[in-house]
């Protein structure tokens, strides 16, 4: 199947692993720009960033939020762009309708050259809301048709389409229905829905597979749809299509999960930089 997506990816010349994330930051680390860092490092890739808010968060949740002015987010978006550059584009919290404009405006016609990854974060682990409710119609209208890779949790595929998404059939309708509103490709998560197992759903062009793997009895799962949505980002930064870069990215989340540090009292991180300790390792002991 892999082969058969290839003439439908977008193919940088000559990838070298540059992902810009525009999201908001997360003191604590587990989540928003901080998760996107790591996980992009994490596979050798090199991240730049825009933030987009200053979030006063914890493992146990957001207390407080500070919205960058439109006029900054644009202005970091082309310090880098403009410089560096980039091989892919990941999307975060982008908070309000006035950003979401923003970052789509300042983007523009660069999205023809480099696939936008759009993980439209609108409630965090622990329950806060980090979107406004006119922002989710702008992004149904505005962020939905520019994405090339467009993954929502089980939830917010809810919200976008108004289907209900409850099981593997409803992850699999969402999808093809934000196919239609245009994305490229979609990826529902199901870690929102209950069972033994997580059953990611990927709809693209071409067809629609299922990603399966056991459920971790686990409190450490701050911020991992940032982290997923960033791993994802690295790995088609550096050239890999749609559906490896997927399948390699939910393995990784999966370890990073396993291995978390324990961190906090409410929702901990995972490890993100999990394949750099253990390649250390490796080292250390040849």
């Amino acid at each position: 199947m892999a082969d058969d997506m290839a003439s439908d990816e977008i193919t940088p010349p000559e990838p070298k692993g540059r992902v810009l994330s525009i999201a908001g930051s997360d003191p604590s680390g587990g989540a928003g720009i901080q998760a996107d860092i790591k996980a992009v490092s994490a596979f050798g890739g090199y991240a730049a960033t825009a933030i987009t808010a200053l979030t006063v968060q914890n493992t146990q949740g957001v207390t407080d939020v500070h919205h960058v002015p439109e006029a900054i987010i644009a202005a970091q978006i082309e310090a880098v762009l403009s410089d560096i550059g980039a091989d892919a584009i990941k999307t975060g919290m982008l908070a309000t309708k006035s950003v979401i404009d923003t970052v789509v405006d300042t983007l523009g016609d660069r999205l023809a050259e480099i696939p936008l990854i759009v993980d439209p974060v609108m409630v965090t682990t622990s329950g806060d809301t980090l979107m406004d409710k006119d922002a989710i119609d702008t992004v149904r209208e505005r962020l939905v048709p520019l994405a090339y890779l467009l993954t929502p949790n089980a939830p917010e595929a809810a919200k976008l389409t108004g289907l209900e998404v409850e099981d593997v059939d409803g992850q699999r309708a969402a999808g093809e229905a934000l196919l239609k509103a245009g994305a490229r490709a979609v990826l529902v998560k199901g870690g929102h829905i209950e069972g033994s197992q997580i059953i990611d759903v990927l709809v693209t062009r071409n067809g629609v597979r299922l990603f399966t793997r056991p459920r971790l009895k686990s409190q450490n799962t701050h911020g991992t749809g940032c982290t997923l949505a960033s791993a994802i980002a690295a790995l088609m930064a550096q050239g890999l299509p749609v559906e490896q870069s997927v399948e390699q990215a939910c393995d990784y989340l999966h370890e990073a999960i396993a291995r978390a540090p324990g961190f906090g009292a409410g929702h901990g991180p995972v490890n993100h930089i999990w394949p750099l300790a253990e390649a250390n390792l490796a080292k250390l002991s040849s």
